[in-house]
């Protein structure tokens, strides 16, 4: 199942480096549909791939780079994980990167820390999320802050569905505030789970990705699973439970103290929230940054911070997301 490196054909510079695959069937899948994983590379990295059989000739300034990329993509597929758009830009971007070490290129390839849930595994794909899965996976309370496409959510909920499914915890919990600015369910048609879902749209999703939809449908029946509007959760004691707060930023600060003092016996708790993203009426202080000030240093509470370096979205979403802190920045 090796790689090798094969030496140029007659006529060819050394500006090409040129790739063996032992595994054609490894190969196909590691072109993509239409070789659209080459183009991906081609397209960030600058260079141009050729393929010619069971072999790829790689052309340009960042051959050794892409050289690089290839081979832990050829060593995932491998070892039986599955290679999406985001691992191959991940992978990029660990090359890049300037600060990125040896060993942690080297710690995405062997997929050190997974997260097995029934429909896939998740293998954090970035410093930042690697230390906040840890954290996840370490600490009863974590808080998770950072732009839009940077895997808070997705991850917290892989988490959530890893230890319910090896028993740690009784049900998972997830919540938001229902309504950006102050929750007014009652202007919206419909009844009020009519009136919640398309708010809690995302949460569905990430767990659709991690369960099989049979089981979703009956473990949100026994109420094993719920999703429900932050303003649900004032009364209860959530115990033997994975707890989830996303978009934490739009909680008041009240709601914020309310919810953190739901945490009961044999539970985990995630908070996640984006700063850049506040959505409360003017003069009303975000509980995310309360929080932030008042439990900095307390015994048992995780802070991960994300940046737009761990945006692992379109690499579009980025760039975007660094313009706009660039023109905050400038006053503009």
């Amino acid at each position: 199942m090796g790689i090798s490196a094969v030496t140029p054909a007659a006529g060819e510079d050394d500006a090409t480096m040129h790739l063996e695959f032992a595994d054609n069937r490894l190969l196909v899948d590691l072109c993509g549909e239409y070789d659209r994983n080459l183009t991906q590379i081609e397209s960030q990295l600058g260079v141009q791939i050729v393929r010619r059989g069971n072999q790829l000739a790689v052309m340009g300034d960042a051959r050794t780079e892409a050289g690089d990329v290839l081979q832990s993509m050829y060593q995932m597929l491998g070892e039986g994980r599955s290679l999406e758009h985001g691992d191959i830009a991940a992978l990029i971007r660990l090359g890049n990167a300037e600060e990125a070490a040896p060993e942690q290129m080297e710690m995405f390839r062997a997929g050190r820390l997974e997260i097995r849930t029934r429909k896939k595994t998740i293998t954090p794909r970035t410093e930042a999320q690697q230390a906040y899965t840890r954290a996840l996976l370490d600490a009863e309370l974590n808080f998770g802050i950072g732009p839009a496409g940077t895997g808070k959510t997705y991850i917290a909920v892989a988490v959530a569905v890893q230890m319910f499914a090896d028993g740690h915890v009784d049900k998972i919990i997830l919540s938001r505030p229902a309504v950006e600015a102050g929750e007014r369910l009652g202007f919206l048609p419909g009844d009020m789970k009519e009136k919640v879902d398309p708010y809690m749209q995302p949460l569905y999703d990430a767990l659709n990705d991690f369960l099989p939809g049979k089981q979703l449908a009956k473990l949100m029946e026994e109420r094993r699973i719920e999703i429900a509007p932050l303003a649900f959760m004032r009364g209860r004691t959530l115990s033997n439970a994975f707890v989830l707060l996303d978009e934490a930023q739009n909680a008041t600060e009240m709601q914020m103290k309310m919810f953190l003092t739901r945490l009961g016996e044999g539970s985990r708790m995630v908070i996640t929230g984006d700063r850049s993203q506040i959505d409360l009426p003017r003069g009303v202080q975000s509980g995310l940054r309360a929080a932030e000030r008042i439990l900095d240093g307390v015994d048992g509470i995780r802070f991960s911070y994300f940046t737009s370096s761990d945006v692992v979205r379109h690499p579009l979403v980025a760039r975007i997301i660094r313009a706009y802190e660039k023109d905050e920045g400038t006053g503009a």
